[in-house]
């Protein structure tokens, strides 16, 4: 393993709702994405899932709440839970989860990225 700096990782890509993944650890990956407009709503049956926001502000809506990030905060959304993050503005997001997670929780999206690349 390399260190590895998030600012120089973050800009090797510009697109959103696309993760990269930057490590790997005891069965959960590292991944960064950048994050603008809104996503889908969707829950991980079996995998809990850690938004953590490097750059910006991340909204998460929940059925009965909404989570408001900024930036050094993260929130652990638990397995099972609906959940749908949105940002106004770009936001660099850093995730961890599984890797067994699918990014839109098994629902069709042409926002999903099925096959996630390592940068």
């Amino acid at each position: 393993m390399v260190k590895i700096n998030l600012a120089e990782k973050f800009n090797l890509f510009n697109d959103y709702w696309s993760p990269r993944v930057v490590g790997e650890l005891n069965g959960q990956y590292v991944k960064l994405a950048k994050f603008k407009g809104e996503f889908i709503w969707h829950s991980h049956a079996n995998e809990d899932e850690l938004f953590f926001v490097v750059k910006g502000k991340l909204k998460i809506e929940f059925r009965d709440k909404v989570v408001n990030l900024e930036e050094g905060e993260f929130y652990i959304v638990p397995k099972g839970v609906e959940h749908k993050p949105s940002a106004d503005e770009e936001a660099h997001i850093m995730l961890l989860e599984p890797k067994s997670t699918e990014q839109t929780g098994g629902i069709e999206s042409d926002l999903l990225v099925d096959k996630q690349p390592w940068i």
